[in-house]
């Protein structure tokens, strides 16, 4: 059997595995019988349970899964167009516009954004708006200097910059604040999956879903640019339109995935290049599929690591990826003239 396909049935194989242990272990001990049967609309022993599993346990998996899918792809199309392996989802100030948004709400306005009629917008809902249109202005920020500046050297720079500043901001915000304020903030700052609920899983499913479809659709230019922008202008590539796309694809990602779990750290980072050291290859056309899996399997895994064995503690997703993906980055900088990443 081809070597690809054995790669793509085992990372699905531990996919499932994963999402099956993320329902059936937790600071509660559930029998695997037990969830089989509320998945198939049976009566558990216990009705708590059913609480458990679909309002609790389901969503964060759905949210892991498709928050690590997002975070992995995002970083693989940076990577490449950047044509840089240190490149991620949180380097071109995104991530710092969700934190910026998040910051202002929690730290400046006291947890409430404004009045929708007679109901304040207020609370969670608040905090994940703020994100969501601190991470978009800071991506339409950058989509304008992707058209009036030519080199993505330059691009790269300016989106650093642009990050710089949306961190100063947050230190001062922080200064000024009071302790609480600031103690409510640093949580939110540490990430998490659990943030999605059962109501609100299909608007971030579909927003993940959307972004997870257009970077399939960017394979080919993005094999091209592989290349170099010289060569795939000769294959009749739109270089600015296809960054654009490229910039928009991982800001839609990145913004969701901000806004509902947190900044999350390192898997977008480490796991396009895990993907490239079980593939042995750059091409696009193998290696997103596989991002994609790797990505929610990493996910999954940590959000199974969180929870501390006999213990009803969890532990923060920012201290556990790090674990996994520091190694990961550690080994490809001291590797890196054996590992393929562009042709």
């Amino acid at each position: 059997m081809n070597k690809h396909v054995l790669i793509y049935l085992f990372l699905s194989l531990l996919l499932c595995m994963l999402f099956l242990g993320n329902l059936i272990y937790g600071s509660v001990s559930i029998p695997v019988k037990s969830v089989l049967e509320i998945l198939t609309g049976g009566i558990p022993e216990k009705i708590s349970w059913q609480n458990i599993v679909l309002q609790s346990r389901l969503p964060q998996a759905v949210t892991a899964l498709l928050a690590g899918a997002s975070l992995a792809v995002s970083g693989l199309l940076l990577q490449t167009l950047f044509r840089n392996p240190l490149a991620g989802p949180s380097i071109l100030g995104i991530s710092d516009g969700a934190n910026l948004g998040v910051a202002a709400v929690m730290l400046y306005f006291g947890g409430s954004l404004f009045q929708l009629g007679e109901l304040p917008v207020h609370g969670y809902p608040a905090i994940i708006l703020a994100a969501f249109v601190g991470a978009c202005l800071i991506l339409g920020i950058i989509l304008y200097f992707s058209s009036k500046v030519k080199s993505n050297v330059m691009l790269l720079i300016i989106g650093i910059m642009i990050g710089y500043l949306a961190s100063s901001v947050i230190s001062l915000l922080n200064f000024y604040a009071s302790a609480d304020k600031v103690h409510a903030y640093v949580m939110w700052g540490l990430g998490n999956f659990s943030g999605v609920s059962l109501e609100v899983l299909p608007f971030y499913s579909a927003c993940s879903l959307t972004g997870l479809f257009l970077s399939i659709l960017l394979i080919k230019p993005l094999n091209a640019l592989l290349l170099g922008e010289m060569y795939a202008a000769n294959l009749g590539i739109r270089v600015k339109r296809t960054r654009a796309l490229i910039l928009l694809c991982t800001g839609l990602l990145t913004a969701t995935t901000t806004a509902f779990c947190g900044p999350v750290s390192f898997i977008g980072l480490a796991v396009p290049h895990i993907a490239r050291l079980l593939l042995g290859s750059s091409n696009h056309k193998l290696l997103l599929p596989v991002t994609l899996l790797t990505g929610g399997c990493v996910a999954l895994l940590c959000n199974l690591l969180m929870v501390l064995p006999g213990k009803n503690i969890l532990l923060p997703l920012n201290a556990v990826t790090p674990l996994l993906g520091a190694p990961v980055v550690i080994y490809v900088i001291i590797n890196r003239k054996n590992i393929q990443y562009f042709n």
